[in-house]
């Protein structure tokens, strides 16, 4: 089993980690994201939007019989999604029995291997058994026109780390991928 971080060292990563840096296991809390949206901020437009239909959560013991495939996902969301300025995401999520004390979200975004933004939400206090709302307002990087054409002519270059802590423990470790090929809508995700 890889050792675990802290948040303070997810927060100087400066490339892509390889590999998962916890088990799916140690989702101890049962947390399951079970709603995601995306939408722009200044027009309030929906540019992704995705719900599970799973009504119960996966029990440490169905964690471990699944694979890391699970905790990762591309994204095309098109060339127009670089010329945003500020998004809002909102994430809906369900925990087993456990009370959540400081919960917490550091995110990692890269390209070409090389740290572009760098997030840090906490949530707080989740109840035992309750499902939970996230709002989270994201100000997107300033780019050139030859930063933008590059991420666009290079798809799937843009990676992050998504780290999830509670009381400073990292539970999940999830990664993405972006494309931002040019096109009029975006396209629905794909696990690996």
């Amino acid at each position: 089993m890889a050792k675990t971080i802290t948040p303070a060292e997810a927060l100087k990563f400066d490339k892509p980690t390889t590999g998962y840096l916890c088990p799916l296991v140690a989702n101890i809390y049962g947390v399951d994201f079970i709603e995601f949206k995306i939408r722009d901020l200044p027009s309030d437009k929906t540019l992704f939007h995705v719900k599970s239909d799973i009504e119960v959560s996966p029990t440490v013991d169905q964690l471990a019989q699944m694979d890391d495939s699970v905790r990762f996902i591309q994204y095309d969301f098109g060339s127009d999604f670089l010329s945003l300025k500020t998004i809002g995401t909102s994430l809906t999520f369900r925990v087993g029995p456990k009370e959540v004390p400081k919960f917490r979200m550091i995110e990692r975004h890269y390209f070409k291997d090389k740290l572009v933004k760098s997030f840090d939400f906490t949530f707080g206090f989740c109840i035992p058994n309750s499902t939970n709302s996230w709002e989270v307002i994201y100000d997107l990087p300033v780019l050139n026109d030859k930063q933008r054409q590059d991420m666009i002519s290079s798809p799937f270059a843009t990676k992050s780390d998504s780290f999830y802590f509670v009381n400073d423990q990292l539970i999940m470790h999830n990664k993405a991928e972006y494309a931002y090929t040019k096109k009029d809508k975006a396209a629905a995700p794909r696990g690996k």
